[in-house]
């Protein structure tokens, strides 16, 4: 779910886009439609394109959180980019027994 993804509670959401939380509980849920402008602002907030809300619900769960991860990385600089890598090479290396 692109709200979590993005680290959001309903209710921090529900502050930033100015509605009650159980509103951002229908909207996930499919209970309530949104309008074009605020599907925008839910992408904006979720750092994600409005194309990604919009079929995340026929996608598989691994492949939206590498798609959310290449975005997130696509915005970092170079050295954060360098130091990440060497943090993900020593989390593969095998544990000494």
């Amino acid at each position: 779910m692109a709200r979590e993804s993005a680290g959001l509670s309903q209710g921090q959401v529900a502050k930033l886009m100015g509605f009650h939380r159980p509103t951002i509980s229908e909207i996930e849920a499919g209970r309530r439609r949104v309008s074009a402008d605020e599907l925008t602002q839910f992408a904006e907030l979720y750092g994600v394109e409005t194309d990604w809300i919009l079929s995340e619900q026929e996608s598989d769960p691994s492949e939206d959180k590498i798609l959310l991860a290449a975005r997130q990385l696509s915005k970092m600089s170079g050295d954060d980019l360098n130091r990440l890598m060497k943090l993900v090479t020593m989390l593969k290396k095998p544990k000494a027994k």
